[in-house]
């Protein structure tokens, strides 16, 4: 990039006064507890090989617009303040306005001598001095140009067009870093990202995953319609990591942030544990034998891997209706806890199982119509994700996973029930979760399926029944149990006749719905449309990637 982005507006104007989300500095709602001690997990500092890393999160003010971007609030760009010594800035740090103020960059210290250098030189890659839109003061955004053998992996932003000193900022030898992408759209111009204009993004490292290396460093980038990347991430080069917590750490964090889930108050098919589920007539169907089903031990140690296999629910009506219906009272949460971002930080999977998912409801206009057993299927498993800094302990994310999808929240905009226990509503009948009560609409305008939550009597407090299933930096301390490597399918081979249904939905409708209720169709879950049922979680991508 170059001075191709400079503004061709002409004017600027000051709203310092505005109160915005921003100016307020988000912390958590109770003090973190003293965690467990052990290993360098929560120490304040990672060594990545010769460079120790910290992560900085007090900064200072450099500019803000007021417009443009998230909720058309404007962004804000940051500069890391109370540095510590012998500690050398990467890069600046932005925020969409429209959110309490939480976030970081890492600052890092060499102790090889020649892992970090001085760039060379600085690239005016944007300037708002001319920006038609109301903000603070001019500036300008400057790329580092590294040495030979060195990459750049922030921006310097000042209020001078005068180049930084050379001295502001520090590159990192080539084999310490990592390719990256953009993240989070902070801000453009409008109110939506731009096509054709500049954008402001956060990055995050290409490679993400229990085994990946690369470092996200917390800084952002401005990119136009057809510009490349010019900033990399950092790498660990001393991975595995004793930053990731131990056992007595792990329960100690989910302790902390364990979520407080609320189910609709119309919920009737709720969570169960796996071992209920099992030893309540669960059955093991076998492809070409499917008259002698058999049952399934309580810790599922007889289900196979590989071959043609599936459960299902008990061949008893009665026994079949208990079971559709789930036992909350016996229901446990099974955690996942693996390595990111080059063990920085340490994502805990939260995973919930369902007996059964119940049927879909469609909007049509002004209409509420029942899709019959349409979304329907047997064994449903969905899950959240905490994401905690390694340094600190802080929980900075949560995904909330929706079907074959999902959404990360900042932990700023999240509810909280007591303490620093997250609050999650999962949705009647499909089950995905949401950070907010109300109605999430599938689909586009007033067509769509229906995601309905609420705050009932029903809830469970995940914190008081989970149990680590899996722990990649902990084996053989947490054994597997046997039904997490049951690879095959969690229901029965064929869920429903979509095709069916459809037909009988559209002959109950007037010609003006027809149309709609195929529309509604195609937003469905892969589930419905496979002949096989739903896998566990460790057959799902996110078990060893990331969630998106």
């Amino acid at each position: 990039m170059g001075n191709s982005l400079r503004s061709s507006s002409v004017s600027t104007s000051n709203k310092e006064a505005i109160s915005l989300p921003i100016d307020t500095i988000f912390k958590l709602p109770s003090p973190l507890p003293s965690w467990p001690s052990g290993g360098d997990f929560a120490s304040g500092e990672i060594d990545l090989g010769g460079l120790r890393v910290r992560q900085v999160s007090s900064f200072n003010k450099v500019w803000s617009t007021y417009e443009g971007g998230p909720d058309n609030l404007g962004a804000t760009v940051f500069e890391p303040s109370e540095v510590p010594d012998g500690f050398s800035i990467f890069g600046c740090y932005a925020q969409p306005n429209n959110q309490p103020l939480f976030g970081w960059v890492l600052v890092g210290k060499d102790d090889s001598g020649d892992i970090l250098k001085k760039p060379t030189d600085y690239t005016l890659v944007w300037t708002s001095e001319s920006l038609k839109i109301s903000q603070t003061t001019q500036a300008y955004f400057w790329l580092p140009t590294p040495p030979d053998g060195y990459v750049a992996v922030g921006l310097v932003i000042t209020t001078s067009s005068d180049k930084p000193s050379l001295d502001k900022i520090q590159c990192v030898r080539t084999d310490f870093s990592d390719e990256c992408e953009t993240d989070n759209w902070i801000w453009a111009q409008g109110t939506v990202r731009s096509d054709n204009g500049i954008n402001f993004y956060g990055l995050r490292p290409q490679s993400r995953g229990t085994q990946a290396q690369a470092v996200s460093v917390g800084t952002f980038i401005i990119q136009d319609h057809d510009s490349s990347l010019s900033l990399s991430c950092l790498k660990n080069n001393n991975f595995p990591s004793s930053s990731m917590p131990n056992l007595k750490q792990i329960e100690a964090l989910f302790e902390a942030y364990s979520p407080f889930i609320y189910f609709h108050p119309k919920e009737i098919y709720l969570p169960s544990s796996v071992n209920w589920y099992f030893n309540n007539g669960a059955l093991l169907y076998t492809k070409g034998e499917e008259s002698n089903p058999v049952p399934i031990e309580p810790d599922g140690s007889n289900l196979p891997q590989g071959g043609s296999y599936w459960l299902d629910l008990p061949v008893d009506e009665d026994s079949k209706e208990k079971v559709r219906k789930g036992d909350l009272a016996s229901s446990e949460v099974y955690l996942h806890v693996k390595p990111m971002f080059g063990s920085t930080f340490t994502d805990i999977a939260m995973w919930i199982f369902y007996p059964f998912n119940g049927h879909t409801t469609a909007k049509l206009g002004l209409l509420d119509i029942s899709l019959g057993h349409i979304g329907q299927h047997v064994g449903d498993w969905e899950h959240l994700t905490l994401r905690i800094s390694n340094f600190d302990g802080v929980l900075y994310k949560v995904y909330f996973g929706q079907h074959s999808s999902g959404t990360w929240i900042d932990t700023s905009t999240v509810e909280f029930h007591t303490g620093n226990k997250i609050v999650a509503y999962s949705a009647l009948s499909g089950h995905p979760f949401y950070s907010k009560p109300g109605l999430v609409l599938q689909g586009g305008g007033d067509i769509g399926l229906r995601n309905y939550t609420a705050k009932s009597e029903i809830f469970m407090d995940t914190g008081g029944g989970f149990s680590i299933v899996s722990a990649e930096n902990l084996v053989p301390t947490v054994v597997e149990p046997p039904w997490l490597n049951y690879d095959r399918e969690w229901g029965p081979v064929t869920v429903t006749k979509v095709g069916d249904e459809v037909n009988r939905l559209e002959n109950l409708l007037s010609g003006d719905l027809k149309p709609s209720i195929e529309k509604v169709v195609n937003l469905l879950p892969n589930e419905v449309y496979e002949v096989k049922g739903p896998l566990g979680p460790k057959m799902k991508s996110s078990w060893n990637g990331d969630e998106r």
